[in-house]
């Protein structure tokens, strides 16, 4: 049977990966309270539809950071993609590409940068622009190491740079220990030098906010700050002149109990608005109406993670380009039944929290 969800995409990885594979990819930190709060708070907010709108022509094309993309649904970066397929990171970049939309590239993928770009550069839709491409920046200890990769990217056109910053230390994910999950010694890390790398135990945990300016005094690259859930740490990385802010609880695999990113987006949109600064936010998306939602709360795209995993494991490149094709459909689907025919007419007017429509609020109101 074709998938036809992303749920059907999940429970298919669920079969076809082995248990500890799948396990790296589905599990969350401990008792996974926010792994499934993150979906959950997407049902927490209802659609307000609007009616007699011509909805004959609905566009989700919109830009980020100046870039045109078809649809404001792009890649989040995640580690080892050859797991799921063995085209790895070269297949999901690939199917961006064809896309038009943008895929962060992680630090540890399994292929490095400059293969990826090659591939993606020949691409039947990215040979009439270059490939979108954002890399997901850990600083590690060894700080030319940093250096290099960010000299990498500037000479392979990548257009920004993500700092990562919810990783000081590795988050308990119970799933990898009761697996024993060890990275497959087939794979390598192909943006270090000797392809091994040390799965994240040399990012630099001293990482503060003096590193903003450091960064910026390394390149010219427009920098995107990941991993924010307080408004006051929005508002300082605005201060030091980050280029946009990108709401993430790290796919809910690091501090358990913390808020889904949806629920703190609208006040980080809110403390970022007044200089202009682009908000995305990933976690717990699956549906065009979630995509809908957070875009009626101010994010300017989302990022999908788990998502992207299910297809490269169903059908690699033409897996991922069926979860961003779907999503999207179901997007400008959403839009349509609401009333809306461009993604910049979603506002916050388009939606309601569930619990104002509880009966007692409603008939208190009449």
């Amino acid at each position: 049977m074709l998938p036809l969800t992303i749920d059907d995409f999940e429970e298919h990885a669920r079969r076809t990966l082995t248990p500890a594979h799948f396990g790296f990819f589905v599990t969350g930190a401990e008792d996974e309270v926010t792994l499934k709060r993150n979906k959950d708070a997407f049902k927490q907010l209802l659609l307000r539809p609007r009616v007699l709108v011509d909805v004959e022509k609905v566009s989700a094309a919109t830009t980020i950071l100046g870039q045109p993309i078809r649809s404001p649904i792009c890649v989040a970066p995640t580690s080892l993609h050859g797991m799921a397929h063995r085209d790895g990171e070269k297949a999901t970049a690939k199917a961006c590409a064809d896309f038009q939309t943008c895929y962060c590239m992680s630090t540890y993928s399994n292929y490095s940068m400059k293969e990826v770009t090659q591939l993606t550069r020949q691409s039947k839709q990215s040979r009439r622009s270059e490939p979108f491409q954002w890399f997901q920046l850990y600083v590690e200890r060894d700080r030319a190491m940093t250096e290099n990769l960010v000299r990498q990217c500037e000479q392979l056109g990548f257009k920004a740079l993500v700092l990562t910053v919810d990783r000081p230390k590795l988050g308990r994910r119970l799933a990898d220990l009761r697996n024993g999950f060890l990275k497959p010694a087939h794979l390598t890390f192909g943006n270090f030098e000797d392809g091994g790398g040390s799965f994240g135990n040399d990012i630099d945990p001293t990482l503060n906010w003096d590193s903003i300016a450091w960064l910026k005094g390394v390149t010219k690259l427009p920098i995107v700050l990941k991993g924010v859930m307080h408004p006051a740490d929005a508002v300082r990385a605005v201060e030091l002149g980050v280029d946009a802010v990108w709401v993430s609880n790290h796919g809910a695999r690091q501090l358990d109990t913390v808020p889904a990113p949806i629920e703190v987006l609208p006040e980080i949109v809110a403390a970022c608005q007044s200089r202009n600064v682009e908000v995305y936010v990933d976690g717990g998306i699956r549906h065009g109406t979630d995509v809908f939602k957070a875009l009626a709360l101010g994010a300017r795209a989302v990022f999908l993670g788990r998502p992207i995993i299910w297809g490269l494991a169903y059908k690699g490149q033409d897996g991922v380009k069926q979860i961003l094709s779907q999503l999207t459909f179901d997007l400008q689907l959403s839009m349509a039944l609401a009333g809306c025919t461009s993604v910049d007419k979603i506002t916050k007017d388009y939606v309601a929290a569930a619990e104002d429509y509880s009966f007692s609020k409603t008939l208190s109101r009449l």
